[in-house]
């Protein structure tokens, strides 16, 4: 029903910035919360933001909360993430997810509820 393609990962030093796209191409009129995951080396693929149909809704990781700023655009078309103050601990794949939904304002946490997921991009926050 949708296909999400990830970009803007790549090599920064710490205490710089990154800006992630996911554009999502869409075969139906459903409706989609979307999010960031993060798998880093050796750990869990882990919830890292999410936003609402709606864009009214946002939600974080406490490790980002204040760093990173996730947003998309009026067409729905494109998720971004948007990281600042990097440290090495954000190092890992990020992956864009979406979670088909009846409800514009609905937004989870949980992985398992993410039906679509992108390929991931790379990021790597030297120190």
């Amino acid at each position: 029903q949708v296909q999400l393609v990830e970009s803007g990962g790549g090599l920064v030093q710490a205490g710089g910035s990154l800006r992630l796209s996911c554009v999502a191409s869409r075969r139906t009129n459903t409706i989609y919360a979307m999010a960031w995951f993060c798998q880093a080396p050796g750990k869990e693929r882990e919830f890292v933001a999410g936003i609402s149909w709606s864009g009214g809704i946002t939600r974080y990781a406490d490790s980002v909360k204040g760093r990173f700023t996730i947003s998309r655009d009026n067409a729905k078309t494109t998720v971004y993430l948007q990281m600042n103050s990097l440290n090495p601990d954000d190092t890992g794949v990020y992956y864009c997810a979406a979670d088909g939904v009846s409800d514009p304002e609905f937004l989870t946490t949980i992985r398992k509820s993410y039906n679509y997921w992108g390929q991931g991009t790379q990021v790597t926050v030297s120190s």
